[in-house]
């Protein structure tokens, strides 16, 4: 895994954190592949890339403040 790809797992697993601290997940972690990771949304795993979970947890965190 390079350096880049390193930096946004950091990132995801700190958005995906934030997001169960709020109760917004029930769960998260490493997918099967280490260019995916694992997030529990409705009661239902998805394997999202790291790209697809960063702006789908900054989406979620997004319209928690909204709301």
């Amino acid at each position: 895994m390079n350096s880049t790809q390193t930096g946004l797992r950091y990132e995801v697993r700190q958005l995906a954190e934030e997001a169960f601290h709020l109760r917004l997940i029930s769960g998260h972690g490493d997918g099967p592949d280490l260019s995916e990771y694992q997030i529990v949304y409705q009661g239902k795993p998805r394997h999202l890339p790291l790209e697809q979970a960063r702006l789908f947890l900054t989406n979620l965190l997004y319209r928690s403040q909204i709301h």
